[in-house]
């Protein structure tokens, strides 16, 4: 039994859905989005709440990920997904290099230019050190911010590197001397 998967996922005003073959086409205020459904996996409204329902048991495994899936496209044509990185460093910091490429400065000795790819936003707050990323895409958003994250990793002994905002860090105390 699923319990994600027989959840509803609700459908606010403004936003259809078509269900061609195994495809679903979700259309909303911020853009449009496809996802794949397997076979097996049927989707049904009742009531203004979209169902995923499965056929049999065979599909139970595959049942709950679609229902995710589909609300997340859902979710993202409406409110949209994004992701919040700082940059915590002495000389650490972040621009816009036109509209497509974001350049950091980690202490390397070369500055990183990072290509945004099409249906990705990006925002950087005056300060050159919290960069936002957003878009309709969940799977998108979270792999575009990994790739920043993974530029410049936060260092557990100096706490320095790029993370996440909402990211907790554990400070490892350096060498002990011999006493």
């Amino acid at each position: 039994m699923s319990r994600i998967g027989n959840k509803p996922i609700p459908l606010p005003a403004g936003v259809k859905y078509t269900h061609e073959g195994t495809v679903v086409v979700v259309e909303g205020p911020k853009g449009k989005m496809e996802q794949v459904v397997p076979a097996g996996i049927k989707l049904e409204t009742k009531d203004g709440q979209l169902f995923a329902v499965r056929e049999n048991d065979s599909q139970a495994a595959i049942h709950g990920l679609t229902r995710s899936l589909v609300a997340n496209a859902v979710q993202g044509v409406t409110e949209g997904w994004k992701k919040e990185l700082d940059i915590v460093g002495i000389g650490y910091r972040v621009e816009m290099k036109g509209k497509d490429t974001v350049v950091f400065t980690l202490g390397y000795s070369h500055p990183i230019e990072f290509p945004i790819p099409s249906g990705i936003a990006v925002a950087i707050d005056g300060r050159q050190t919290h960069v936002t990323v957003s878009g309709i895409d969940r799977q998108k958003v979270g792999q575009v911010a990994a790739d920043m994250r993974s530029l410049r990793k936060p260092d557990p002994y100096k706490n320095k590197g790029v993370r996440y905002s909402d990211e907790k860090l554990k400070k490892k105390a350096g060498k002990s001397g011999a006493k």
